[in-house]
């Protein structure tokens, strides 16, 4: 499975942005995906998964209220509305492909790892 992750810029603080991630194939469609993200100097850290029906999602408590994790399975595309950034958020953000069809957090819970695309807010 590739993931294609999309829809990364530049965007003032309070601004939005919407990324994407595109997986080659359907496989996806039977598993949780998550966005994580990476700043300078940083871990990689969780933001938010979806499970494979999309019934069930989680968010990182630092984004709760703010950002909005979708997907359509149709689509083999899952997605990241980000409202409100903050500079905090500038990151580059990961989508990745769980082992399993319930949302987690733990990177080793995913097998699968897109390339990244880069979020700048500025202040």
């Amino acid at each position: 499975v590739q993931l294609q992750a999309c829809g990364g810029g530049l965007v003032q603080a309070g601004g939005s942005l919407r990324l994407s991630c595109a997986a080659s194939r359907r496989t996806s469609s039977n598993n949780a995906v998550g966005w994580f993200r990476q700043a300078p100097g940083k871990e990689r850290e969780f933001v938010a998964s979806i499970s494979w029906r999309g019934s069930s999602t989680d968010y990182a408590d630092n984004v709760q209220g703010r950002f909005t994790i979708s997907r359509d399975n149709a689509k083999g595309t899952v997605y990241l509305q980000m409202n409100h950034l903050k500079p905090e958020d500038t990151a580059v953000y990961y989508c990745a492909v769980s082992r399993f069809s319930y949302t987690g957090r733990a990177l080793t819970n995913y097998q699968y790892w897109g390339q990244g695309t880069l979020v700048t807010v500025s202040s």
